[in-house]
């Protein structure tokens, strides 16, 4: 190492303190001079003690204090879930503000199946998690409850599901074949029934003044959500967080597939302004002509391109910024687990390596809240446990399910106050 190098590596700088040895200059300062710089050492250490607790204090401030529900709430919200709703609350869908749809629906997944007990599994890690939340605050206190799940989308499924299974190991080559022919025919009907189903119970607690979510099941589950809002905002727009595009065209034959919704979504509501979609890795070139043909009506953020900003050093913030910018005023956002980095959720039917982290996809939601646009509904799907015994997709799922709560009320309270 060069002498200059030593020279900037231990020469002293300005400001810094004198040596403590003996004999140091250190040793001559007087009692008052040492007394003086513990007092200023104290007083630093206090002021960063006080920057810490403002930043808790500010990341608090002004969070969702929410009106209370019409019944009281009967319960300790520090203490442990007592109550068997969803994250133990005991609200029911007529009290509560939030009315969350479960659609346990898989039948045209075409990798790994699990998506249908996605529901349950939400439902039953909420339980664990805490009511005050530090991005929202209380969303809680507004009420907040799911529905039973619809027995006949449980009987539907299971049909569907059989009757898909050959069609899936054929790829969708039917053509010629009868009973392959029969059974796709059968599985594209009852994702009409359930898409009816789903927009009808959508339409009745809209109508009745509720924030409305879907939980699905294979993203397929939420076309029937986003069909009533359409309806009810016409002009919307949609933040689809994806790891795929789902704009291909009826894949292996399924006309309504966890594939193809966004595509639907596209063709059959003219009136949705704009989809936006975020975490894109994996597109068919027909997708992304889809895309480009679309004269901007779907704007794709792709992970990739993401990635090589916050590369570059670009922060995050901005990049989100730039995303929700590309929104129109009321947004719908629709949800795919696999939209994050799938360490978060391993057990998700079709992985995918990249992805946004859970902070960054807490963020995207915030700065739409931030931006004062507001969130008129809302899904999360593709939550698919290994099994009953696996806890942390559903864990994950479910804090991001209350996230997404606490955003949509918190914007819904903004556009109230005309902000």
């Amino acid at each position: 190492m060069s002498r200059a190098r030593c020279d900037r590596l231990y020469a002293p700088r300005a400001g810094d303190r004198p040596g403590r040895g003996r004999g140091s200059a250190g040793a001559l300062r007087s009692a008052p001079a040492r007394s003086a710089e513990r007092s200023g050492a104290l007083r630093r250490a206090s002021a960063r003690v006080r920057r810490a607790r403002l930043a808790l204090d500010d990341l608090c401030a002004n969070r969702q204090r929410g009106r209370v529900s019409s019944s009281p709430l009967g319960f300790d919200p520090n203490g442990p879930a007592v109550g068997h709703g969803i994250y133990g609350l005991p609200h029911t869908a007529e009290d509560a503000r939030v009315v969350l749809i479960p659609v346990p629906w898989e039948p045209t997944v075409s990798y790994r199946r699990g998506a249908a007990k996605g529901p349950a599994a939400i439902l039953r890690a909420s339980r664990q998690i805490d009511l005050f939340d530090l991005h929202t605050g209380r969303p809680y206190e507004q009420g907040i409850a799911m529905l039973d799940v619809d027995p006949d989308i449980v009987r539907w499924n299971a049909e569907a599901c059989a009757a898909a299974e050959p069609v899936i190991a054929a790829q969708g080559e039917v053509a010629g074949d009868r009973d392959l022919e029969a059974r796709l025919a059968a599985v594209n009907a009852l994702s009409r029934r359930l898409n009816e189903r789903v927009a009808e119970i959508a339409k009745r607690w809209m109508e009745r003044g509720k924030l409305v979510g879907l939980v699905g099941g294979d993203h397929s589950a939420p076309y029937g959500t986003i069909a009533a809002h359409a309806e009810r905002y016409p002009g919307m727009g949609i933040l689809h967080v994806d790891a795929h595009a789902d704009l291909r065209d009826a894949y292996e034959g399924f006309t309504d597939s966890h594939a193809s919704i966004m595509r639907n979504v596209a063709t059959r509501h003219p009136k949705i302004s704009r989809i936006v979609q975020v975490g894109l890795r994996d597109m068919s070139e027909d997708e992304l002509r889809f895309i480009r043909e679309s004269n901007g009506r779907v704007v794709a953020h792709v992970d990739a391109a993401i990635a090589d900003r916050l590369f570059e050093g670009e922060p995050f913030h901005l990049i989100a910024d730039a995303i929700v910018e590309d929104l129109p005023d009321d947004v719908y956002v629709t949800f795919d687990i696999d939209g994050l980095d799938p360490t978060l959720c391993p057990s998700t039917g079709t992985p995918v390596p990249g992805g946004l982290s859970f902070q960054q996809a807490v963020a995207l939601i915030g700065r739409i809240h931030r931006s004062g646009r507001r969130i008129v509904g809302f899904d999360l799907n593709e939550v698919a446990p290994k099994d009953d015994h696996d806890e942390w997709d559903g864990n994950v799922g479910a804090r991001l399910l209350y996230k997404l709560i606490g955003f949509t009320l918190l914007s819904q309270d903004n556009a109230q106050n005309g902000r």
